[in-house]
């Protein structure tokens, strides 16, 4: 009652999907401190149950205050984390001592003012990985964590209780490869959704050519989308010419439809600043900057950006058959609609996740290393999954093509041309998107494999598209 009614809604609906998956999952009313007093059952841990109060506001704080970090940091940028205390029971000092430390970076990851802006699952992604230091240390009983995290320590119940992070299934179709209900423009020109940034980051380093910011967008669930499809973004203020608002522009979503999250309620993009050199003045000309591209990447979190969208079907995944090979070429920022495709299948718990066998092979042309982008979550899944993601990069200012010149995409491309011929041939579906100046090159590559191999380019590329093997976004 405590709380003001968005946020007040959107923690109810939270605990709404956690009572219809675990209905051991109790909640009776608190204190005007306290939110919910949880109980759950824990068949796991021998004969113990495992208590937790998740407080907002006004928390204490037990563990050490000085602790190292560990993974990804997700602490609030709005307001000072706080800390918590979990016992690890009847183990040497030295190793319960280790994970007390980590366990308190990892507590004190969601503040009043997080939860606000970022929802709960934020909190069960901290709690995720508070459990995964506390199973390191032998017979556990129990943990408690008490502090600013709402809800951090009922999803570490979850996980303990499950095996596992919930699945994401709750957004999808029925059956889950079926593309008819695919959302297209519920929001329009004249009356777009208004998101809330949650954070914007720069990822890349300080060599690359240019500056990228990833930016997480909060639309509390009201505006799905798929993997593959476009957010239109409107600009604030007019333009100076005649006064109209600015016109909408698009940008590939880089998420699944899950969101960086997995609640369903977030998007994520990924924005080049664009400026414009010029010759005369022999710098930057702040006047012909790219409207859009700046007003994103110069965003906070808490700043509204209005969206229309969701659109296109051109890029989406054929997901029927669990077979089917993928090949994803991009260049720079064209990278984003893969990401939201490699999480969907190897990162998430999703049901075309759970079912594919397929090959995901991926091709991102970039002048340097430092303009790598999502290089961290392409390595982490060429890890894990060896035999169903390929990753190739093309780095035309640091590597020399076949011929002696700089490497870009379509010369990376080519060194795999009887393989990806052959893929094609098999039914794979081959995708490019980037800047519509890759696409010409790309094609008068494919043009001179197909001669070798004695193809008619036309036919080939024809039946491509006829049997919807071919997608292309540039812009």
């Amino acid at each position: 009652k405590n709380l003001h009614a968005p946020l007040r809604s959107g923690f109810v609906r939270r605990l709404n999907d956690v009572h219809k998956h675990q209905p051991n999952f109790v909640c009776r009313p608190g204190d005007q401190k306290s939110i919910v007093l949880p109980y759950m059952k824990v068949k796991a841990m021998q004969k113990s149950a495992i208590l937790f109060l998740a407080l907002i506001g006004g928390s204490f704080g037990f563990a050490p205050s000085r602790v190292p970090s560990i993974g990804h940091s997700v602490e609030s940028k709005h307001g000072q984390s706080q800390s918590a205390l979990f016992m690890a029971n009847d183990e040497p000092v030295s190793k319960r001592k280790v994970a007390l430390k980590q366990l308190g970076v990892a507590a004190k990851v969601v503040t009043t003012a997080f939860l606000a802006s970022a929802g709960v699952p934020r909190a069960a992604f901290a709690a995720k990985k508070a459990v995964e230091v506390v199973e390191t240390v032998d017979q556990t009983k129990k943990f408690v964590g008490i502090g600013a995290g709402v809800v951090a320590a009922g999803a570490a119940a979850v996980k303990l209780a499950t095996g596992g992070p919930a699945k994401q299934d709750f957004l999808e179709a029925t059956p889950y490869w079926d593309q008819k209900t695919v959302p297209t423009n519920t929001y329009k020109n004249k009356t777009p959704f208004t998101g809330k940034v949650i954070s914007t980051k720069r990822i890349v380093g300080p060599k690359a050519t240019g500056e990228t910011c990833h930016i997480i967008i909060d639309h509390k669930g009201e505006f799905p989308y798929w993997e593959g499809q476009s957010w239109g973004v409107i600009a604030p203020g007019t333009r100076a010419k005649d006064g109209k608002p600015h016109a909408v522009r698009l940008y590939s979503i880089a998420s699944s439809r899950y969101g960086d999250d997995f609640s369903g309620n977030t998007g994520s993009l990924c924005v080049r600043r664009a400026t414009y050199w010029c010759p005369e003045l022999q710098a930057e000309d702040p006047a012909k900057k790219g409207i859009c591209s700046n007003f994103l990447c110069d965003t906070k979190a808490g700043d509204d950006v209005k969206l229309t969208g969701p659109v296109g079907k051109a890029m989406l995944l054929p997901e029927e058959d669990p077979t089917t090979n993928y090949i994803m070429v991009a260049t720079g920022t064209g990278i984003a609609p893969y990401r939201g495709f490699i999480r969907r299948l190897f990162v998430e718990k999703t049901p075309a996740a759970e079912a594919y066998k397929g090959q995901a092979w991926l091709f991102l042309g970039v002048a340097n290393s430092d303009a790598l982008l999502y290089d961290d979550e392409w390595q982490e899944v060429k890890k894990n999954y060896p035999d169903n993601f390929k990753l190739d990069y093309a780095l035309s200012r640091e590597q020399t093509n076949a011929k002696g010149g700089k490497m870009y995409i379509q010369d990376k491309v080519e060194e795999y041309s009887d393989e990806i011929f052959q893929k094609l041939s098999d039914g794979a579906h081959i995708y490019f998107c980037g800047l519509k100046g890759m696409m010409p090159g790309i094609e008068e590559m494919l043009k001179g494999v197909a001669a070798r191999k004695g193809l008619d380019y036309a036919a080939w590329i024809k039946g491509l598209k006829s049997k919807k093997q071919w997608h292309v976004e540039v812009y």
